[in-house]
């Protein structure tokens, strides 16, 4: 489950009952501060482990997960400000998932004039996980609509697969106005994975509604898949786009299989 609270909301019981009514293994938040982490501690019971990075400025993170997490990194990859969480899952099999929690800031006239913070983030995490073998899964709010350019180009250099696709928009934003929303929660995943369900859940008092992914792991990799592939404009584009804010895919922390 992917939520952003919206950090002045404060009806984090709203939320903890979506999450105890739906179970998900696990949570991400964004947008969470020092007041939300405190509220959301009390699903450690049955998330015992976390990843915690509260602050103050509309872009804290935190993870509860019910499967156990390890070689997990808080990290800053464009914005020193704007930070990143990554981790490898583990599930009662024994089997390790690569993931990566995202929330790069929008352009907008308050933040970035244009959005080649946010291209450049997206872009970097894309070329980080084309080169890994294990099961991937990357999601958050990237404040980007699925059908954009940079959108796409993550879909190409990432080889990674939108589950909505032929599915349905999942309109995440704003959830107080019904005659105007977009999807700007995400969850993209390789080709280990199909989807069981998608599900946009109510509102809880923030802007944005959560959302709901469950992925079933086909063992053997049977299924065929068939994503977006680069051309060497996008390659050459994509290359623009990171070297124009100075990273590299050498910046993404690659959680590596224990």
């Amino acid at each position: 489950m992917a939520a952003n609270v919206l950090t002045p909301n404060r009806n984090a019981k709203g939320l903890i009952e979506l999450v105890r009514e739906n179970a998900p293994d696990i949570l991400v938040t964004l947008e969470s501060d020092a007041w939300w982490q405190a509220k959301l501690d009390a699903l450690e019971p049955d998330y015992p482990f976390t990843i915690k990075c509260p602050l103050d400025n509309l872009y804290g993170m935190h993870v509860y997960s019910k499967l156990q997490l390890t070689d997990s990194r808080v990290d800053y990859l464009v914005e020193p400000d704007v930070p990143s969480i990554h981790a490898l899952v583990s599930l009662p099999s024994g089997q390790q998932i690569r993931v990566h929690f995202l929330h790069p800031a929008p352009p907008s006239p308050t933040e970035n004039e244009q959005s080649l913070e946010r291209d450049a983030e997206l872009i970097i995490v894309a070329k980080s996980v084309a080169g890994t073998d294990l099961p991937v899964i990357v999601t958050g709010d990237l404040n980007d609509v699925a059908w954009s350019e940079t959108t796409r180009l993550f879909r190409k250099i990432s080889g990674l697969l939108d589950p909505r696709v032929g599915r349905g928009m999942f309109n995440t934003f704003h959830a107080n106005y019904w005659f105007i929303r977009w999807p700007l929660d995400h969850l993209f995943h390789s080709k280990h994975f199909s989807l069981s369900y998608m599900r946009r859940l109510r509102g809880f008092g923030s802007d944005h509604f959560p959302l709901l992914t469950e992925l079933l792991l086909e063992t053997g990799n049977k299924l065929e898949h068939s994503g977006l592939e680069a051309s060497a404009d996008d390659l050459a584009w994509a290359k623009e786009k990171a070297d124009g804010q100075g990273v590299s895919k050498n910046d993404v922390p690659q959680p590596e299989k224990q």
